[in-house]
């Protein structure tokens, strides 16, 4: 848990197992969360190994993000908790007045 104990690490797990993204991609997806909070997630991320970041050598600078291995054994847990969410979503309604994704 310790690994994806963030709200927005298994959101981007869950965006990055179709395909890889650049930063600013990201930021698009997640407009709720702060890019410092998104750019120190995706540092954690890459340095638990289940993210990759891959920095091209052009001008200017391009670099993109993509799950690793290790990262897509996480996928079946995060399709499960989906599903859970899903079936449970009068909870978020009662508490949040709309439900969550």
């Amino acid at each position: 848990m310790s690994l994806i104990d963030s709200k927005w690490k298994s959101c981007i797990l869950d965006e990055l197992r179709h395909k890889s993204l650049r930063p600013s991609e990201l930021h698009k997806i997640f407009p709720e969360a702060t890019p410092r909070v998104l750019d120190l997630q995706l540092k954690e991320l890459v340095e638990d190994g289940l993210v990759a970041k891959t920095i091209f050598p052009e001008l200017p600078p391009r670099s993109e993000y993509a799950i690793t291995p290790l990262g897509m054994t996480l996928i079946p847990i995060i399709d499960s908790m989906i599903e859970w969410g899903n079936k449970n979503a009068d909870l978020f309604e009662k508490k949040y007045g709309e439900k969550e994704k």
